[in-house]
């Protein structure tokens, strides 16, 4: 479960011209008409201009996120120059367009080695805004291609950040935050990318052992027989059907001194037939990414302890495989989860919210300070919000607007959603205290809903919907790959942070 190595960033006060490197990345920008100017600093004037005429001559507009490549050579170290396209200035002050420009280069130069970075940057946060862009773009997926395949390890490998003067204490330690946040996603992607045969629930929660070897993390793994004794029934039941059995895995960082307790939840499902109520054959492959909650908490967790952030953090991995076999539950069934709530099963292929329901229970036992799940748990949410955007809602007004602000802050795209009273009518069951389904429509808050009766009054809780933007089944943008994306790692991390210096 491996991808090419998060590039190195290396910081580096030389004249962009007397850079060595594969290919050397300049800023544009477009001027009156149209025209356009280069804006790297540490380029001498005629550089400048030379620059700019030859990008013109080959149709740059200097718009965000435009890539254009020139031979070097002559004062240029780099046999190759490439123009990248900022926008506006009101362009270039938005971190996300920048993100998404800078990685649009770094994808383009897939297959190139060595890379150097010549950008205008304002501040210590433009820096890590151009470094993890550069990180994340990078990324690529090889673990199963064969050595023949000709594709393996091509990307980038290392990438040089070219300052106006020597790079600062500050900046290093920076970069090196920045590398473990990156890293982390890209372990995310890693594991939501594995195809399911290789990453069933037991490789899953092995996987969150094995992501924080070397750190101060505990792990606990309950097997079936745990979960049995520990009347664990809605992981159970999702798991029931499938020749692999499930797990649940719990990572404990505790830190000496920690000002707060955060607990993440992740939905692990490692593959979704639907169970009995079968999906359909169509795009069913990418049912391998419906454990992207899970691994997004294993990231996190990593990059947290990685960091030293002063909170203690608690992630719950519930993982299963929801296969129609003759043992899986059926519609109709009603079953007990952790806690002794019972709930009637409309819909198998509802079965995120079973196993996210018995571990809210247990993270809620310990009395942290904020809950947040991570589940692709709804169709529901990309009708609403699209493939890119992430649902946001909470029993607590504050919470939800904490997360969607630390949210924007990692450059993450989130949209706080509502948990209307009426719908809790629409999960009733004749037979049980709640059913697993509610009406179709609005079925991405009755899931919240759902969620929220597991989570004992007093306790802030955050459930975030990443159904779409979890897994991109399209092409490449910006520094977002096809396929695991690592959505919710940095706002997971970002909300540890923000605890910390809360509490401080």
């Amino acid at each position: 479960m491996t991808s090419t190595p998060t590039p190195k960033i290396t910081l580096v006060d030389t004249k962009p011209a007397a850079t060595v490197t594969d290919a050397l990345v300049v800023a544009i920008a477009p001027v009156r008409g149209r025209k356009i100017e280069v804006i790297s600093p540490g380029l001498s004037p005629a550089s400048r201009t030379r620059l700019a005429e030859a990008f013109t001559a080959v149709g740059a507009t200097g718009q965000s996120g435009e890539v254009l490549r020139l031979p070097g050579g002559g004062t240029f170290k780099a046999p190759t120059i490439v123009g990248l396209g900022l926008g506006s200035a009101a362009q270039q002050k938005d971190p996300e367009l920048v993100r998404r420009a800078v990685g649009n280069a770094i994808r383009t130069l897939s297959g190139i080695r060595r890379v150097a970075l010549a950008l205008p940057l304002a501040d210590l946060e433009g820096l890590l805004t151009v470094a993890i862009a550069g990180q994340l773009a990078a990324y690529e997926f090889v673990a199963f291609r064969s050595a023949t395949s000709g594709g393996k390890n091509a990307s980038t490998r290392s990438i040089t950040i070219v300052l106006e003067s020597p790079p600062t204490a500050e900046q290093k330690h920076a970069i090196k935050e920045i590398t473990a946040v990156a890293t982390a996603v890209n372990l995310t992607r890693d594991l939501v990318n594995t195809p399911p045969n290789a990453l069933p629930p037991a490789a899953l929660a092995e996987a969150a052992s094995s992501a924080v070897e070397g750190l101060p993390v505990t792990v606990t793994i309950w097997d079936e027989n745990d979960l049995l004794r520990d009347g664990l029934g809605g992981i159970l039941a999702v798991g029931q059907g499938s020749a692999n059995p499930p797990r649940l895995a719990r990572m404990e960082y505790a830190p000496e001194g920690a000002v707060a307790h955060l607990a993440l939840v992740g939905k692990g499902i490692t593959f979704d037939t639907g169970g009995i109520s079968i999906k359909p054959a169509a795009n069913m492959d990418e049912m391998k990414a419906d454990m992207a909650g899970a691994a997004a908490v294993i990231g996190a967790v990593r990059a947290i302890a990685a960091l030293a952030i002063p909170v203690r953090v608690t992630g719950w991995i519930p993982t299963a495989e929801n296969m129609p076999g003759g043992g899986a539950q059926r519609p109709g069934d009603v079953i007990t989860m952790y806690g002794g709530t019972t709930v009637e099963v409309l819909n198998t292929d509802a079965e995120g919210r079973l196993v996210l329901a018995d571990a809210l229970v247990m993270a809620a036992a310990e009395k942290p300070d904020l809950i947040i799940d991570a589940a692709t748990l709804t169709g529901a949410q990309r009708v609403a919000l699209g493939s890119r955007t992430a649902a946001v809602m909470a029993n607590d007004d504050a919470a939800r607007e904490a997360v969607c602000a630390a949210a924007g802050r990692a450059g993450e795209d989130v949209w706080p959603m509502p948990l209307p009273a009426d719908l809790r009518s629409t999960l009733d069951s004749s037979t049980a205290d709640i059913a697993n389904l509610g009406d179709r429509l609005g079925g991405m808050l009755s899931a919240g809903i759902f969620l929220k009766e597991f989570v004992p009054t007093g306790q802030a809780w955050v459930h975030m919907d990443i159904a779409g933007p979890a897994f991109n089944e399209k092409g490449p943008y910006g520094y977002t790959p096809k396929g695991g994306t690592g959505a919710a790692v940095r706002t997971f991390v970002q909300v540890a942070g923000q605890m910390a210096l809360g509490a401080s």
